[in-house]
């Protein structure tokens, strides 16, 4: 077996995340109490207790999802340390982030204080502008390309076939969502989010993350690492960081990301995360890929 781990986006995240692995698994918990500390807020109880609205600020939930990924991989190696021994890592988004910390890139330490950091200027820079995103279901690429030119916009995520994000100033998104249904588009679905994610309104927060990585050393990766920038492999320390820098302003290439761990010979994809979104965007790509989905303790002896 090839096995590859994925990990959880932004927009995961849910209110008790983490407790029953924290209750169950001391490796989990010494995560979550090292994290608590480097932080200097209390991670565990957002995650566990919320208020919800709390939880899913921007400069919150990343931390809270590189935690609970991170915590969930701890667990599972000592449940199953048989079984977890992955060749590849991937993640939606924020989750590159902990790919890269599955990966040796850097320590959980270290990956945390990224992972906060790229939160804060994200969260900032969706206070700075009024942006917002959109779902368009069931369509193209060529034909959401196409709506985004024309409306000024761009494409943000492309997740699974006939399931593209689409990010920009929220008046042009709104003008756009009227200009698809104009074009016989079926299902434009406006989304409850903060700000215009993957688009050219993160510029600021790309250019302080990039400041803020160059002092942070990368090392080269144990495993294979893919970069939703590109949808292929990523194989070197410098390689890396530059594509996590790119990542904020660029479109996630998640399904070409997927599709390419399956052609390098992943047999199996395991999810670390909550939700199972990861898993379902699998089975909507390709209903023969073997994808198990891990959120809470009970999933590890499954």
């Amino acid at each position: 077996m090839s096995l590859a781990l994925i990990f959880a986006g932004q927009g995961a995240q849910k209110v008790g995340m983490g407790n029953s692995l924290v209750a169950s698994s001391p490796a989990a918990q010494a995560l979550y109490n090292e994290a608590n500390a480097v932080l200097g807020w209390s991670l565990t109880r957002v995650s566990f207790e919320g208020p919800e609205a709390e939880l899913t600020q921007t400069k919150v939930c990343q931390p809270a999802l590189y935690v609970h990924g991170l915590a969930l991989l701890a667990a599972l190696k000592k449940l199953k340390p048989d079984l977890v021994k992955p060749t590849t890592v991937l993640g939606l988004s924020l989750g590159e982030v902990t790919a890269c910390a599955a990966a040796g890139v850097f320590d959980f330490a270290t990956g945390l204080r990224i992972v906060a950091e790229r939160g804060r200027l994200m969260q900032e820079a969706c206070e700075s502008t009024v942006g917002s995103m959109a779902a368009v279901i069931g369509e193209e690429r060529n034909a959401v390309q196409s709506l985004c030119t024309e409306f000024g916009i761009e494409a943000a995520n492309f997740n699974a076939p006939g399931q593209i994000i689409i990010s920009g100033e929220k008046a042009k998104v709104e003008q756009a969502v009227l200009g698809a249904k104009e074009r016989g588009m079926k299902k434009v679905i406006p989304l409850n989010v903060a700000g215009a994610y993957h688009s050219r309104l993160m510029e600021p927060a790309r250019k302080a993350f990039e400041n803020y990585l160059s002092t942070i050393t990368f090392h080269e990766p144990k495993l294979r690492i893919l970069t939703n920038t590109t949808g292929s492999f990523v194989n070197d320390a410098s390689s890396i960081k530059q594509a996590l820098v790119k990542q904020v302003v660029s479109p996630v290439l998640w399904e070409d990301c997927m599709r390419s761990a399956a052609a390098a010979g992943v047999s199996e994809f395991w999810e670390l995360g909550p939700g199972g979104v990861l898993s379902g965007l699998a089975r909507r790509t390709e209903k023969t890929w073997i994808v198990k989905s891990f959120s809470e303790f009970s999933d590890l002896s499954a």
